[in-house]
Order: structure tokens, then C-alpha cells, then sequence
């Protein structure tokens, strides 16, 4: 009788009360995951707003308390995709190295992180061409911002500071480039990861290859 009771108090001292603000947020991020689970079977614009909100386990109309629109939605998961990715790699361009251990640490982090998130990497990649126009146009936001971040970190490698801001640019396009392509490879044949990280790490080392040897030209 007294563990019981104690167990019981215990629970009662230890459970907060839920405030509204989290329980919105809690049935916001429902609605994303929702849509995610569903975008997996078929394109994001043959989703439609009824059945992502009882897949979330709400009724249509309180869709509209957290999105104005499908649309508003899907950049809100094109946000969230891309969100961690970026956080992750920042990591591993924290201090400036040697570029093989950038090279190898980047793609090693983009490999797990395309494990532990494939649906959300589906969904960035079918929708990056094949989604609608505000989806379409979030990731191709993101990709830019991805984009200048590595320019800005490119940056403070020595034998780069002398770089003009356009060939910068230049450089982290094609770093990135390649990482897409390493992400469709990844989705493609999951049963070749050490391969495609090879391979990943090899592109990358042949772009930087180039980097003594480059010269702006006016």
C-alpha cells in the first residue's frame, strides 16, 4: 500500500500540466509528420488537406490554426528538413582544417544524417523539381542559404581569404552539388553506403584539387 501511494504521488508531483502553447505546437509538428508519412506514397501536391489532418488526428478546420494553406505546410517541411542538415554540417566546418578532414568529416555526417532522416531526403528530392511552385521555390531558398553559409566558411581556409565573394560561391555550389548527388545515390542504393562515401570523398578532393591552381578572371 505505501509504494503504491508513493508511486502515485510521485506521479502526480512529477507530471506537468501541458500549456496550450505546447499542445499547439505538439499537434503543429503532428500535421508535419503526417504530411511526411503520406508524401512518402505518392507527390506532395496529391496530398490533400483533409487527409493529412486526420492522419494527425484533428478535424480539417483546426488545420488552419497552424497553417494558412497545403502549400504553407509544405515549406514549413522543407524548413524542417533542412534545418538539422545545415546544423550538422556547420559542425563539422566549426574550426577551419585540413581539407581532406572537412571532406571526410562532411560526408561521413551527411551519410548518417540521410539514415536517420530518408523521409524527409525523399520528400526534399522529389519535391526539388516535381513540387509545387512555394515548395519548389523553399528548397531552392534553403539550397542558396546552404550555399552562402559554405561560402562564408570556405572563407577563412588561408589559401582562400583572397577569393573574391563570386568564386566562393562558385566553390560551395559545386561542394554542394555534389552532395546532392551523393544524398540520391544514398536513397537510390542503400545496400553501397561505403561506396558512395568513397566515391563522395573522392569528387570532393578532385574539386579542391583544382583550388592552387585557380584564378579569377575579370
Amino acid at each position: 500500500m505505501g509504494d503504491s501511494a508513493e508511486a502515485i504521488t510521485l506521479s502526480v508531483v512529477t507530471t506537468e500540466p501541458v500549456s496550450r502553447q505546447e499542445r499547439k505546437q505538439r499537434t503543429r509538428q503532428a500535421l508535419l509528420d503526417a504530411a511526411l508519412d503520406l508524401v512518402a506514397e505518392r507527390g506532395f501536391s496529391g496530398l490533400s488537406l483533409r487527409e493529412v489532418a486526420k492522419q494527425a488526428g484533428i478535424v480539417p478546420t483546426a488545420f488552419y490554426r497552424h497553417f494558412a494553406s497545403m502549400d504553407e505546410l509544405g515549406v514549413a517541411l522543407v524548413e524542417e528538413s533542412m534545418r538539422t542538415l545545415r546544423t550538422m554540417i556547420r559542425s563539422a566546418r566549426t574550426k577551419p582544417a585540413a581539407y581532406n578532414d572537412m571532406i571526410r568529416t562532411s560526408v561521413r555526417i551527411l551519410r548518417e544524417h540521410v539514415r536517420a532522416h530518408e523521409a524527409h531526403f525523399h520528400f526534399l528530392t522529389r519535391e526539388r523539381y516535381g513540387g509545387t511552385g512555394p515548395v519548389r521555390q523553399a528548397i531552392g531558398f534553403e539550397l542558396k542559404l546552404f550555399v552562402s553559409e559554405l561560402a562564408v566558411d570556405l572563407a577563412r581556409f588561408d589559401n582562400l581569404r583572397e577569393w573574391v565573394t563570386e568564386d566562393l560561391h562558385l566553390l560551395a555550389d559545386l561542394i554542394v552539388t555534389t552532395m546532392l548527388t551523393t544524398v540520391l545515390e544514398l536513397l537510390e542504393t542503400p545496400s553501397r553506403d561505403d561506396e558512395i562515401v568513397r566515391t563522395a570523398e573522392r569528387r570532393l578532393r578532385l574539386i579542391f584539387l583544382g583550388v592552387p591552381n585557380w584564378r579569377s578572371v575579370p
